[in-house]
């Protein structure tokens, strides 16, 4: 057991080193022996607090001592400066929203500046204001795309069935070869773009529920054109549109984001895609839950004319058990969702993806601005959708590595189950614990995990803020640590009791409810310090 500091001091002090300089041979002043004694003692005080910290023992800013308090309006005006911009580039908002979150009644304001909705922290107002014009100008062209798409399925049906009751009078021994080929491209099968990769995955993701299928009765909604006039209203909850149409080019050929739409497939490929993705999409939309009610009470109390008005605007069908609320959240849902497979078609749309729009729709009102906070969400989430699993599997094994150097014992035992490569956390890391934890404690973990995205994106994360401060970087993994933090927990029952991946799937899907956020996050703090530089050199 080392020494306490002042014992140290106190020895040095009035008994010396014992040897060299301090030798008792040595001429010296006293007065003068003293004074850099003491420094000495002060510079072995600091060692000692540099080896300390060095191990992870430094409080994080999740522990229950330093925690701080989320950041308040009043906090959130003061950061701006006149012209509207924040103050040191954004560096003191990010580490009171990393150490805190937000306060509930700002999250709307905040959220757009985390996710780097097309401006940067040390944008101007005026800058904003025009960014904001054009995402919505964008975002209406996209959902004229989607009304579009549907309108040419319509037509297509529609030509369809006159050819077959033409052939079908005329007995053409091919009308056979025509049913089935129309009972394949309308029956809604799933592909491979329609979720993931297998059935193993979509069992992870949907814990202990049954497998969605595209063939559920909910999917049934191809239905005579209800595009008019009134459906190029874009839904939403508050502002309403300016009214402009954009003359823009055709985005299924040129896009939106070149980022993203660069090598976009053909049009008719795009629309079949599209008709895949629309309906899995209702079908979650619908089953969405209502859990996020208290943080919305404009969204709460819409009215049954408005709900079902917004319902036909997206052509959502067998809703008629669903309260007027949860009509009106699924529909902006399928119009967000919709878009975002036009805006990403390499992405398109994914089971689990409705998880992630859903809290952002719930505090972001107007739909353009949700639209777009989902495209900044998507930014680091798109790769746990990408069909080839690339990117999951990555993430699977830097929480399996995190386990491996962090807990050897634990790392074995998986390995004796075949469970290493972590794959019962797979709904944790694709939702980023939205199954797992309360709406609000969601909400905390997505705004300190934005924070440290949003550090990393403006460079801090090798600054003195990090390094003398922290010692734990802004990383874009902290989820994963998170995810870690929560096998870690449980380290002793998964050892003690279970015997299976199966029992330890279980054990994570039982998670649901009674994880502590902060905890969690205080936890994955202490991984991060004293493991962050050694998985990193690993990959």
């Amino acid at each position: 057991m080392l020494p306490s500091p002042a014992a140290i001091i106190h020895h040095l002090l009035f008994y010396g080193s014992g040897g060299g300089l301090w030798s008792e041979t040595a001429p010296r002043s006293p007065p003068v022996a003293v004074a850099v004694t003491a420094l000495a003692g002060l510079a072995l005080l600091a060692a000692v607090f540099y080896s300390a910290t060095s191990r992870g023992h430094i409080k994080s800013p999740w522990s229950r001592r330093k925690r701080k308090t989320p950041l308040s309006p009043q906090q959130w005006r003061s950061l701006f400066t006149l012209e509207g911009r924040l103050r040191d580039g954004g560096l003191n908002f990010l580490k009171k929203v990393r150490s805190g979150g937000i306060h509930p009644s700002i999250r709307a304001e905040v959220w757009p500046y985390l996710l780097g909705v097309r401006y940067n922290l040390n944008s101007s107002k005026e800058e904003r204001d025009a960014v904001r014009t054009q995402n919505r100008k964008e975002y209406e062209k996209l959902r004229k795309q989607c009304r579009r798409l549907l309108k040419q399925y319509d037509k297509s049906c529609s030509s369809k069935q006159l050819s077959e009751k033409l052939i079908q009078d005329a007995q053409s021994p091919s009308s056979e070869e025509v049913e089935s080929a129309r009972e394949s491209f309308s029956s809604g099968e799933k592909t491979p773009d329609s979720g993931f990769g297998d059935d193993t995955a979509t069992m992870l993701l949907e814990g202990d529920n049954s497998l969605r299928s595209a063939d559920d009765s909910t999917l049934n909604t191809e239905s005579s054109d209800t595009d008019s006039s009134e459906d190029a209203e874009v839904i939403r909850a508050t502002t309403p549109s300016d009214g402009r149409e954009d003359k823009g080019s055709d985005i299924l050929t040129k896009g939106i984001s070149p980022s993203l739409n660069t090598g976009m497939p053909s049009a008719n490929q795009t629309t079949e895609d599209f008709l895949t993705w629309q309906r899995i999409i209702r079908v979650d939309a619908v089953r969405a839950n209502a859990d996020w009610i208290p943080y919305s009470y404009q969204q709460a109390t819409v009215s049954e004319t408005r709900a079902r008005h917004c319902a036909e605007a997206v052509r959502l069908r067998d809703y008629d058990h669903l309260e007027p609320h949860r009509i009106f959240h699924a529909s902006r849902l399928v119009a967000i969702l919709e878009a975002y497979a036009i805006y990403d078609p390499e992405i398109g749309y994914c089971q689990g993806m409705s998880d992630l729009l859903s809290p952002i729709i719930t505090i972001i009102t107007d739909d353009h601005e949700a639209f777009w906070c989902f495209v900044g969400f998507m930014r680091k989430a798109r790769h746990n959708f990408r069909l080839d699993e690339v990117g999951i599997r990555r993430q699977l094994k830097i929480v399996s590595k995190i386990i491996q150097f962090k807990d050897l014992h634990l790392y074995r035992h998986l390995q004796k189950l075949q469970a290493d490569d972590c794959f019962f956390v797979y709904r944790m890391v694709v939702v980023l614990f939205r199954r797992e934890l309360s709406l609000e404690q969601t909400m905390n973990l997505w705004e300190v995990m934005w924070a440290n995205q949003a550090a990393v994106r403006a460079g801090v994360g090798k600054s003195a803020w990090s390094r003398i401060r922290q010692r734990a970087p802004p990383t874009d993994d902290l989820l994963l640590y998170a995810v870690a933090a929560s096998v870690l927990q449980r380290r002793k029952l998964i050892i003690q009791k279970y015997n299976s991946m199966e029992d330890i799937l279980r054990e994570c899907n039982s998670m649901a409810g009674h994880l502590d956020v902060w905890k969690l996050l205080d936890d994955a703090h202490d991984l991060v310090v004293t493991l962050n530089e050694k998985i990193e050199s690993s990959l």
